[in-house]
């Protein structure tokens, strides 16, 4: 039995390798030439480090995951400390560090791990095909591939989604323009084994540990869809926008780089109604693209995996698995989805009212109640 597996990232990697444990071939197509990360770091909660262990690559989220040991969100016109927390309550409870990673470096080892000679890049899929018995993915190299079923990793823009649900769909607007990239560890900025927020006005500017002594950093700001970007004038722009903010965000908009600086406008899709037309499934962010608001894209990418590979596990009649992996998937990655909009929204102040009581709320919080939300999205995953 052979898959053809789109798309070399996160969920790609991940798909591949969970189809190998259950002794299924695969072959890995990937459209770009050289990888090149949307994103400076991911968050991989607990539910995706449970799901790297299960798949055999636990051991690149021991290299790669960053020291984040407590949480902390500030006033960012004042520098007053709202709430600051440990999150050794929540590794407790769900068994399983947060791990904050850089994207290139994580997407190098699982490629590596997988063995790099085998991933065929430059093949960027033009349409599918299939019959009672294979698919066929055709290049727009001209070139060709068949096997017995196909996983759709091919990410938000995916080229196959349409195949599988009949239609053509728009991408959404979150609304909010996101900046990140890395830069060395300054205490002056943050402590260096917490994830800081600093929150304000719908805005906000978040440093998370990864390894080797770097900060991940974002900046989210409001903005209207399609603005130019000008790395010549990054800099200025930040500090206008983050005009009257504290210190330390002033010194990380010095410290960054604007030429390595990412800019993403985030977006995410209305929920679908299926991610799987007979032998062809969809997988990750081509299934269920969402904001990064709670950190959850690369990790339900992970989860998809799994649930994928158990799936398998119980019947090698192809139909059936993929109906089951749907089956276990739907529901809570749509979940997730709205979840991430739903926080979306109030982080960035689609209702200023409601921003701002969740600003006081932050004030009154011991770290319980974020905690117990954290809890309870990482233990509806396949592996608890």
């Amino acid at each position: 039995m052979k898959a053809l597996i789109i798309g070399a990232g996160i969920g790609g990697m991940s798909a591949a390798a969970s189809l190998k444990q259950q002794g299924i071939e695969c072959e890995v197509f990937e459209a770009v030439k050289v990888m090149k990360p949307v994103g400076a770091a991911i968050s991989v909660w607990s539910n995706g480090v449970k799901c790297m262990n299960h798949l055999g690559m636990g051991y690149i989220m021991d290299k790669l995951g960053g020291p984040m040991l407590s949480m902390a969100y500030l006033e960012a016109k004042t520098g007053t400390v709202m709430t600051q927390f440990s999150l050794s309550p929540l590794i407790d409870a769900v068994g399983e560090r947060p791990c904050p990673v850089s994207r290139a470096d994580l997407q190098s080892m699982m490629i590596d791990d997988w063995g790099r000679e085998k991933v065929q890049f430059g093949k960027r899929i033009e349409r599918v095909e299939q019959d009672e018995s294979s698919v066929t993915a055709y290049f727009t190299d001209g070139t060709s591939a068949t096997g017995d079923f196909m996983i759709a990793a091919d990410g938000a823009n995916s080229a196959v989604r349409e195949t599988v649900i009949g239609k053509k769909i728009e991408r959404r607007y979150a609304g909010y323009v996101n900046w990140n990239g890395l830069i060395e560890v300054d205490e002056s900025i943050a402590p260096k084994q917490q994830w800081t927020i600093f929150v304000a006005e719908g805005k906000r500017v978040s440093v998370m540990p990864i390894a080797d002594n770097r900060f991940y950093f974002f900046l989210d700001v409001p903005l209207p869809l399609g603005l130019p970007e000008d790395r010549e004038t990054l800099r200025n722009d930040l500090k206008g926008y983050f005009e009257g903010w504290v210190e330390p965000v002033q010194t990380l908009i010095e410290k960054l780089d604007p030429m390595t600086t990412n800019r993403i406008e985030i977006h995410d899709v209305e929920p679908i109604d299926t991610f799987v037309k007979g032998r062809i499934a969809l997988l990750g962010d081509s299934a269920h693209p969402t904001t990064p608001d709670i950190g959850q894209g690369g990790g339900s990418a992970m989860e998809d995996s799994v649930a994928l590979g158990m799936a398998f596990s119980e019947t090698k009649d192809i139909e059936t698995a993929l109906a089951a992996y749907e089956s276990m998937r739907h529901e809570r990655a749509t979940d997730l989805v709205l979840k991430a909009r739903k926080r979306c929204d109030v982080i960035h102040a689609k209702d200023p009212a409601a921003t701002e009581t969740w600003y006081q709320e932050l004030k009154e919080e011991t770290g319980e109640n974020i905690i117990e939300g954290l809890k309870q999205t990482i233990v509806n995953g396949p592996l608890g």
